[in-house]
């Protein structure tokens, strides 16, 4: 995953919903932003940057920022939450349905494909087909 941020020469909205459709309409691209104070374009995924910027040249004028990985999100720290003896019953009573449906599906018996057969009364007879 990377992170491309680029510099647009966006002026109005109709320019930014061309460059938007543009981005979006690539292969790979998971998230696109744009700063129109700035006038940046913040777009991750599996994207090829020079790729991307040729397809938008077409529209308006680009040039790349920067490009590198997509910074991960820092881990929130979850602090244990106690649980309420009445949750704690719930889960207790689904592990045990749980438990029986598993017994009980293999106790199911597969009943053999019926077979028909068709007979003739007289195989001798003429048809005309």
């Amino acid at each position: 995953m990377t992170k491309v941020i680029l510099k647009l020469d966006v002026h109005d909205e109709k320019s930014k919903q061309k460059a938007m459709s543009t981005v979006s309409s690539l292969s790979g691209v998971n998230s696109i932003s744009l700063d129109m104070k700035e006038k940046k374009l913040t777009v991750t995924g599996d994207v090829d940057p020079v790729g991307l910027v040729r397809k938008l040249r077409k529209t308006c004028h680009t040039v790349i920022v920067s490009v590198g990985p997509e910074k991960p999100d820092p881990p929130k720290k979850e602090e244990p939450k106690k649980e309420d003896p009445k949750k704690a019953e719930e889960k207790k009573k689904e592990e045990q349905l749980a438990e029986l449906v598993k017994a009980l599906k293999a106790q199911q018996n597969m009943y053999p494909p019926i077979c028909y057969r068709s007979i003739e009364e007289d195989p001798n007879a003429c048809v005309i087909c």
